[in-house]
């Protein structure tokens, strides 16, 4: 983290790639996406697992989260989506995967332990975005990768459009984790609610009728999407654990003060002093 931390960045974004031979920074893509999502997650999540003293993570954290809302935050059109895209070699692109969900969950967190309150509003809102990825796909699933809309007044456009190629769906758990996180730290039931829908579309559209579940190759065809004959690891051991801990009650089972997740949904304790 230090050598990452002691090189030029962008507004303390960092891009994808790390020369392997010379361990620097390679320019091009800043994303909170694949091959980015756990850098900035763990900034947050280091400096709670130590007991909130290690400050160097938190005042990371804090920094990245602020270029993120300069360089990628952005809002769609009609409905005003509050998205994360991302910048390639200085250029927006309104492009979010869903592994970008788990944010959300991250920033609600660091709101609920001190951070600024504005980073609860824009948990609440990307996670309304992230359900509104499924709830706008004939399936009621998630694409792996959707474009927002950012052209106003334009007659008839829809906030969410899904290439050909990102229509699959891989039965991952960005959402339902921060649904999970946003419900045990905020006691709205909508998140349960949104959860409920979610884990329906699982069951009706991924569900194998001799047993387990499979990814899906089109979340927009409900006659024919298309099981892939493959289940990820992660849909059993995140997926649906944080499924179960959303319908549980709350935080009482790994209470959100006590252990911190790490990327593959394995609760790890919060170091005390001895």
């Amino acid at each position: 983290m230090e050598i990452v931390q002691a090189q030029p960045k962008t507004d303390s974004l960092v891009p994808l790639y790390i020369n392997a031979q010379t361990g620097s920074l390679r320019p091009g893509v800043l994303t909170f996406g694949a091959r980015a999502d756990s850098y900035y997650e763990y900034l947050l999540k280091q400096w709670l697992q130590s007991g909130k003293k290690d400050k160097k993570f938190l005042n990371w954290y804090l920094s990245s989260m602020d270029g993120m809302k300069k360089h990628l935050l952005r809002q769609s059109e009609p409905s005003k989506l509050t998205f994360v895209g991302e910048e390639i070699n200085g250029r927006f692109n309104p492009k979010m995967d869903h592994l970008v969900c788990y944010l959300a969950g991250t920033l609600a967190l660091g709101a609920h332990n001190g951070a600024p309150e504005g980073h609860l509003k824009i948990a609440k809102e990307l996670v309304r975005t992230c359900y509104q990825m499924y709830e706008r796909m004939p399936t009621g699933l998630s694409p792996e990768i959707v474009y927002f809309n950012m052209n106003s007044g334009v007659l008839g456009s829809q906030d969410i459009v899904v290439k050909p190629a990102d229509a699959h769906n891989l039965l991952r758990p960005e959402t339902v984790e921060s649904l999970f996180i946003l419900s045990c730290l905020t006691k709205d039931p909508i998140y349960k609610e949104w959860g409920w829908k979610i884990f329906n579309a699982f069951e009706k559209h991924t569900k194998v009728p001799i047993g387990g579940y499979s990814s899906i190759s089109n979340v927009q065809d409900t006659s024919n999407p298309r099981m892939r004959d493959k289940m990820e690891s992660f849909f059993l051991g995140e997926t649906l654990k944080y499924l179960f801990l959303l319908f549980s009650n709350e935080c009482s089972i790994l209470p959100l003060d006590q252990w911190v997740f790490n990327s593959e949904a394995h609760p790890l304790p919060v170091w005390t002093s001895t």
